[in-house]
């Protein structure tokens, strides 16, 4: 038995030496073994050298060159390239996976078929203080919906997960990732094995540490992108895949609504500000559980990161439906660029 594990990188040099010696420092199945795919996306900061280096210590492991250098490209150059393994792995370069990751999700899916992947837990470590704000307020339902496999304790099924394993047989059963989508290429390839009848399972009991770097900027452009992307996924499934992802366009619809309110009624802007006021009290609410358990995080950087979320998935959901709904379009090249 082998399992392929697949880690899409560009100029990762400061990351993924570690990456690579927490999987072969992974427990393993009876009889099994590991090939290690990098599929590097012409990274120019040394990773490549690195790389070279590492292949002298660890044999099964091989680079890959991505032309295109975006992730769906490199996901499915990985498996292209383990084809003839059992379980392919994908794992981010800035990710380290416990010793039984890769064990308990072969045993996972070998005890119950009828679970087609199954993933782990994040842990996050933070390189800087907005990184670690960020992933505090992301890490709450309020944050990031409920159901959100980043919110969970419990091991359950679920839409889907971040690091996940597959058997070989689910690419062959429904297809390779979709290498139209810049963003949100996994939330449709999981909502492919949904379809198909499959299922899909977070496994508490492993985890992986996930170095967070943070900065608003990147924050808001890239849950823009979300937000763009899962309306060009819906249009491709002619269906909404999660109930929650309408949550922040209708949102930040109302917001926009609020703010001209006044011009229309200010009797109709009293009433009609109600919903934006509990927003704001929830807002607290989560902000001030976050402090206390972190003295050293401010309240205010919280509570901005929650709009920011927000507002940011919304309006690019917004943008999605003018653009592939209403106009038609095709993706635009600037939402091609990745944000991080």
């Amino acid at each position: 038995m082998k399992i392929a594990v697949i880690i899409p990188c560009r100029n990762e040099v400061n990351s993924i030496a570690e990456c690579i010696h927490a999987i072969y420092n992974s427990e393993l199945p009876n009889d099994c073994s590991v090939d290690l795919f990098v599929v590097d996306g012409k990274s120019n900061d040394g990773t490549i050298a690195l790389l070279e280096d590492l292949k002298k210590t660890y044999l099964s492991l091989k680079i890959v060159v991505n032309e295109k250098q975006l992730t769906p490209f490199a996901f499915n150059l990985g498996i292209i390239a383990g084809k003839g393994c059992d379980y392919f792995q994908i794992i981010g370069a800035r990710q380290l996976i416990s010793t039984n990751y890769l064990k308990v999700a072969v045993g996972t899916l070998q005890k119950n078929n009828a679970i087609w992947c199954v993933g782990g837990a994040v842990e996050n470590v933070y390189l800087n203080n907005e990184g670690k704000i960020i992933a505090n307020a992301m890490a709450t339902s309020f944050g990031m919906g409920l159901g959100n496999f980043r919110t969970l304790d419990k091991s359950d099924y679920v839409d889907t997960v971040g690091t996940p394993m597959y058997p070989a047989w689910v690419f062959q059963k429904i297809g390779y990732f979709d290498e139209e989508l810049v963003r949100n290429q996994d939330d449709d390839f999981n909502y492919r094995v949904l379809q198909a009848e499959g299922k899909i399972f977070f496994n508490a009991d492993i985890s992986l540490k996930y170095y967070v770097r943070g900065d608003y900027k990147g924050l808001w452009m890239q849950f823009y992108q979300y937000g763009y992307w899962k309306v060009y996924v819906n249009k491709k499934h002619k269906a909404v895949t999660t109930i929650r992802q309408l949550v922040p366009p209708m949102f930040t619809l109302y917001m926009l609504i609020l703010i001209a309110s006044p011009f229309i009624s200010f009797d109709f802007f009293k009433i009609f500000s109600i919903p934006f006021i509990l927003y704001l009290l929830i807002s607290i609410y989560f902000s001030l559980k976050i402090t206390k358990e972190d003295s050293e995080i401010r309240f205010i950087k919280v509570f901005q990161t929650f709009p920011i979320l927000h507002v940011s998935y919304g309006l690019g959901y917004l943008k999605g439906i003018l653009h592939f709904i209403l106009l038609r379009k095709k993706p635009s090249d600037k939402q091609k660029r990745l944000s991080r």
